[in-house]
């Protein structure tokens, strides 16, 4: 059953067509965007002295804390949210070598929330195995027995901001796709839960059967590493991820017959009870509807092989420094707009999937929910998560930051971060598209540093994210519900019947 707030929002709603962009002001914030910024100053304090923020740390903590004084120093309101976020993680020391058939050396770190090799150093061959389905696990589950396990073939490196694609260069990204598994895979809600549950589960067969430890493919170039896990799908196994370059080549000496052998010691601290994290929110409360609100967001938590910078220290700051132009502008927005910097979002949208719960009640006020999570890249435009009727609104909405060419307006749906976490609700969500800037090589990487951050961009997207959250605040109505569909639990725990270990 519809809230009546809903049903009220339907029934009075003025044709978007009808909405009148209110564009007085923002020449104000543009230039205070451009003109008087503290983003980078902020980035760097961010990134260079807190370091990264990887969720359950006390470098997250710290980080929280500092954003909610930055955002009361502006002028704000600000507050730390709290939510259950599952166990924590903390990485040790990392040490693998090839032993055969030669010795080296190997990069390597551990993948997020999985064991290590509790004090021991494992010696066995390399394997390569496909394990991306409980069929294909079925057949190769004997070969992983003392083993160190590639779970598939190397993924052929594609660089998407080189050149245009030749031929060549579309096959491979074909295949990438095929060995991700996203080519043809079955989208219905049973296979992707089924999907997911096997992930969860993959790691304790694998232990059951006697393996070693599994190895993740960096994915980039030139050493550069992805990565990634979460309390979701907490591993007792070692999983550890190595360069492209030597996953690859490992994968072509099993091709020719040799068998590699591997030993590697890994010490991680994998904790037994869920902890709180917290999402950041500052406040500029509305003048005339603060009941009703517009949300700018960016997760504040990064991986930890660099410092989070562009994935997601830029996105943050930009939000940070949006609050503070508006605040210092002096222009009064009608609706209230805050400011939410989520935790635990490379965990899988933890945070933001917390706040949405927490805030359910009051989704229907929400005008729209702008999120910034593609890197240091200056703002191009706005993708339209599918809405079109939504489309002539975001071109005026747009319009005043044409100069700084951010006027483009496309209907694609855009994943992964999160404004995904507002959508089962109804609440109209977005996330801003952005220049990629190298961030295919920064993302997840030891490379994501702050030399990466393009300073003029950052203020550009600061000045489009406060420009476009103060006419959305002034508008005369709220913005049409999208469909409300129910929120899907992730599963976090192995199948019954599978030994979880002490």
């Amino acid at each position: 059953m519809k809230s009546l707030v809903s049903l009220l929002a339907f029934a009075t709603a003025v044709p978007l067509a009808a909405q009148s962009v209110d564009t007085a002001g923002a020449g104000r914030l543009i230039d205070q965007a451009m003109n008087r910024s503290e983003v980078m100053g902020n980035l760097q304090h961010l990134s260079d002295v807190l370091g990264p923020r990887l969720s359950g740390s006390p470098a997250m903590r710290r980080a929280n804390e500092w954003t909610a004084g930055r955002f009361k120093a502006y002028g704000l309101t600000a507050a730390l949210e709290p939510y259950q976020f599952g166990v924590k993680w903390e990485r040790g020391p990392a040490s693998l070598r090839l032993i055969a058939p030669f010795s080296r050396a190997l990069t390597a770190h551990s993948w997020a929330w999985t064991e290590g090799t509790g004090g021991k150093t494992l010696a066995g061959q390399v394997v390569l195995a496909d394990l991306s389905t409980p069929e294909s696990l079925a057949v190769n589950r004997g070969k992983v027995k003392g083993a160190w396990v590639l779970p598939r073939a190397a993924y052929p490196v594609w660089n998407p901001d080189g050149p245009e694609m030749t031929a060549d260069d579309s096959t491979r990204r074909a295949e990438q796709l095929r060995l991700r598994g996203l080519a043809t895979a079955d989208t219905s809600a049973a296979a992707v839960a089924a999907r997911r549950q096997f992930t969860v589960d993959l790691p304790y067969i694998l232990k059951a059967a006697g393996a070693l430890g599994t190895l993740v493919d960096g994915g980039k170039e030139h050493a550069l590493m992805t990565m990634s896990g979460s309390p979701n799908r907490v591993s007792p196994l070692p999983n550890v991820v190595i360069s492209n370059e030597d996953y690859a080549l490992l994968a072509r000496l099993i091709a020719a017959g040799v068998k590699p052998r591997l030993e590697g010691r890994i010490e991680n601290r994998l904790g037994n009870q869920p902890v709180q994290q917290w999402n950041t929110v500052g406040e500029i409360r509305g003048s005339e509807w603060p009941g009703q609100e517009v949300i700018l967001g960016a997760h504040l938590d990064s991986w930890d092989l660099g410092t989070g910078v562009t994935d997601n220290g830029t996105g943050s700051m930009v939000v940070l420094e949006a609050a503070r132009v508006i605040a210092r502008s002096g222009l009064k927005p009608k609706r209230t707009i805050r400011f939410v910097l989520f935790s635990g979002e490379e965990q899988g949208l933890l945070g933001s999937r917390a706040y949405a719960e927490a805030h359910a009640a009051t989704a229907d006020s929400i005008q729209a929910v702008l999120v910034l999570d593609n890197g240091t890249g200056a703002i191009t435009g706005q993708a339209l998560q599918g809405r079109k009727d939504l489309e002539g609104l975001w071109k005026q909405l747009l319009a005043p930051v044409a100069s700084l060419n951010a006027d483009s307006v496309r209907e694609a749906s855009k994943s992964g971060t999160d404004h995904l976490s507002f959508l089962p609700y109804g609440v109209p969500g977005f996330n801003f598209d952005q220049l990629r800037r190298g961030y295919n090589h920064t993302h997840h990487s030891q490379s994501d540093t702050y030399d990466k951050a393009v300073e003029g961009d950052l203020k550009q997207a600061a000045a489009v994210m406060a420009v476009t959250a103060y006419q959305l605040a002034n508008l005369p109505e709220l913005l049409p519900r999208g469909p409300k569909s129910p929120v899907v639990p992730v599963p976090s725990r192995p199948s019954p019947g599978l030994a979880v270990g002490p």
